[in-house]
């Protein structure tokens, strides 16, 4: 990581998570062409790194803005939205697992998901967690069909990766919901 992060590197590095705070707090904007960008720029390791680092700090700086109610998103749409609603209904567990598999797909708008938990009683440490988790395998599939268009060598590797941790994630949610039938 030392090698990318010399000079003028490190001024890149902090506008590409400042941009990727920018594109959470805007709430609709897809933040794919960053992590395209930082791969190129950084190479996969060191591109993923600060894609996780730029959307894990978007989505806390979001959080907090938009519990305070400074939002630049628009309300009454995203109170409207089917996957607001099942969010605003589940509790407890539920919406743990919700906001993970929400964060999960990239097809769930993250403004939602975000606007959703700061409406939520979830802890902001409680929602970094959780949120940072469910985005990293989504930030390792995007990265996939970056290096697949970049190197398609490195696209299995990446595919396999971003496969276990579905896995994992898919296992531990099993040995949850099964726990907490049994206690």
């Amino acid at each position: 990581m030392e090698d990318h992060l010399s000079g003028s590197a490190v001024l890149i590095a902090f506008f590409s998570v400042g941009v990727n705070i920018v594109i959470s707090v805007a709430g609709f904007l897809p933040s794919f062409f960053i992590t395209a960008l930082n791969i190129s720029y950084f190479g996969l390791e060191t591109g993923i790194f600060l894609s996780i680092i730029g959307e894990s700090l978007g989505a806390v700086v979001s959080f907090v803005l938009y519990r305070k109610g400074i939002s630049l998103a628009k309300p009454d749409k995203v109170l409207e939205n089917r996957y607001f609603l099942k969010l605003k209904q589940a509790e407890g567990k539920e919406w743990i697992f919700l906001l993970f598999v929400f964060r999960i797909f990239p097809f769930v708008p993250s403004g939602v998901v975000t606007v959703a938990a700061a409406f939520s009683s979830i802890s902001a440490g409680a929602f970094t967690v959780v949120s940072t988790a469910g985005k990293i395998p989504a930030l390792l599939l995007e990265a996939l069909i970056v290096v697949n268009v970049i190197e398609s060598s490195r696209g299995t590797w990446i595919m396999l990766s971003a496969a276990a941790l579905l896995g994992l994630g898919y296992a531990a949610v099993r040995y949850w919901r099964l726990r907490g039938r049994q206690g």
